[in-house]
């Protein structure tokens, strides 16, 4: 059996969160936080507006998500555009 393809994107994510020593639960939340993202708009997390942001939240709120999750949801993204997705521009 293979193993599935990890984009160069999401392999830069998870190293990025091993080299600052983020638990493997955390790094698990924060993938899938930035894939349902990716998800919702139907492309790239990368190709992401900040209006698709606003949108995502509202998706959250609209079937009730807790406060937890909504600060999981901001915390992984905000990473994941501070730090893997910032290294196209360095």
């Amino acid at each position: 059996m293979t193993e599935p393809a990890v984009s160069p994107l999401r392999q830069r994510m998870i190293e990025d969160m091993t080299i600052r020593c983020f638990g493997a639960h955390t790094q698990l939340d924060y993938v899938r936080q930035v894939y349902e993202f990716a998800v919702f708009p139907g492309r790239s997390p990368d190709l992401a507006e900040p209006e698709y942001l606003r949108r995502d939240q509202l998706r959250l709120t609209s079937f009730g998500a807790s406060y937890a999750r909504m600060n999981l949801a901001c915390t992984a993204l905000r990473f994941f555009f501070h730090h893997a997705w910032a290294c196209r521009f360095r």
